[in-house]
């Protein structure tokens, strides 16, 4: 499933619990996440299933949706709703919305 950075950023506003993980390397996020993103690399994703809670949605993110697309189909397969944001940081960025 996908979700638009723009429903994302209304969602956040709203108070939404959904968990957001940023799915990129560590040098990608040094240039700043989403506010309230977890950071876990989609090479450890399969290790970090357990920290994440499976009663909240989580939205992957990575730079263009292509690594948040593949996070959100090995989350659904471990029991998770999952959303990936097309367009990725690129189009967070681009819409002016915050990065911490």
């Amino acid at each position: 499933m996908e979700i638009t950075p723009q429903q994302l950023a209304e969602q956040l506003k709203s108070g939404s619990d959904a968990q957001i993980v940023d799915v990129r390397e560590s040098a990608e996020v040094a240039d700043g996440m989403i506010p309230g993103a977890k950071h876990v690399a989609l090479g450890e994703l399969a290790s970090h299933l357990n920290d994440l809670d499976k009663s909240r949605p989580v939205i992957a993110v990575c730079r263009s949706g292509r690594r948040s697309a593949a996070a959100a189909d090995q989350l659904t397969a471990a029991g998770f709703t999952a959303y990936t944001v097309p367009g990725g940081m690129l189009d967070w960025a681009a819409a002016g919305f915050p990065v911490s």
